[in-house]
């Protein structure tokens, strides 16, 4: 815990050119980050796309005067987007998932035994408060809205007093940001997909700036399959976009023509970077007459699927890829 604190104490905040840092273009208009990069900052990813949606955090992370909800279907991007852009200003992250069964300590920290002795470690909340950094609760939505109200305060900019640690207090550091991820609106779950998802008390929620982040524009998916997925054919990559994008619509009833199932499962863009980049790995399949690319799709999504789903979303790859065979060869 000591190494711990005293990296981040060095820790040295600067004014960044919005412009350069997030297109690389000198703007005029500056965002508050750190001079340099600390363990704990999130590494950048160079193939990473940032899509329409990352307007708001980029604008939030200027001039956070509140906290930010982030909100949208699984893996539609919602924590890389935070951490991308915290890379971007050398942010430090402190991360934690939330559950049914998350309390305070998990936040804050608690006292630990350190060579013989008590001492108070810190939980990621103190440790962003403290030193400077943000703070993501991912899944905040899971969590007992019991235990959520309890963070009002924190919310509202107001100081963290920690008893166990002799009634320390502290105040927010200047660069401390609070961000949290969910599934829902804290509204509770409309589509029953998600397990666990409970209904936030309204004046938790109203404390939050909310952005909803959706699936990216398939021109944007084009492009970001282009950089993950190099060794695909430009034409089966564009296909894997709309067979997504298909499948997306069966999920949300909104399909047209025979195939108006409403199914249980929805092609994120991870699978989607998942389902290219098994393709690619399961390429020397083709050698024995295994076709790659749906050998790799129940991989990706299918098996997640009941049998019926499987079988509408193997008749929708025959229509999308007509030379790829959708039998079973597993």
């Amino acid at each position: 815990m000591a190494k711990i604190k005293e990296e981040i104490d060095k820790l040295t905040s600067a004014e960044l050119d919005a412009g350069q840092v997030f297109s690389g273009k000198t703007s005029g208009r500056m965002v508050q980050g750190f001079e340099s990069a600390s363990s704990f900052t999130p590494n950048l990813d160079t193939e990473y796309l940032f899509h329409e949606s990352s307007r708001d955090v980029v604008v939030w992370f200027m001039d956070s005067s509140d906290p930010i909800y982030l909100f949208g279907p699984s893996g539609s991007g919602k924590t890389s987007l935070i951490k991308q852009l915290a890379a971007k200003l050398n942010y430090p992250v402190f991360e934690i998932t939330g559950h049914s069964r998350l309390e305070f300590p998990e936040m804050i920290g608690h006292l630990t035994v350190e060579q013989g002795s008590m001492e108070y470690q810190y939980g990621p909340l103190a440790l962003a408060m403290k030193y400077g950094g943000l703070f993501l609760l991912n899944e905040i939505d899971i969590i007992d809205p019991a235990t959520a109200a309890g963070l009002n305060g924190i919310l509202d900019g107001e100081p963290l007093c920690i008893p166990e640690n002799s009634g320390e207090i502290i105040h927010p550091h200047p660069m401390f940001r609070f961000a949290a991820t969910a599934n829902s609106n804290g509204a509770a779950d409309e589509t029953g997909l998600y397990q666990g998802i409970v209904r936030q008390n309204l004046a938790f929620m109203d404390r939050f700036w909310l952005c909803e982040i959706g699936y990216p524009t398939p021109e944007a998916e084009i492009e970001l399959l282009s950089r993950k997925a190099k060794n695909l054919p430009e034409n089966i990559r564009k296909k894997m976009v709309e067979y997504a994008n298909s499948v997306r619509k069966l999920f949300m009833g909104e399909a047209s023509g025979n195939l108006t199932d409403t199914i249980e499962v929805t092609f994120s863009t991870r699978t989607l970077i998942r389902w290219a980049d098994l393709t690619v790995r399961f390429q020397p399949l083709a050698r024995q007459g295994i076709q790659p690319v749906t050998y790799a799709l129940d991989r990706a999504l299918g098996y997640r699927a009941s049998r019926e789903t499987r079988t509408v979303l193997h008749e929708l790859a025959q229509r999308i890829f007509p030379v790829e065979s959708v039998e079973n060869k597993s």
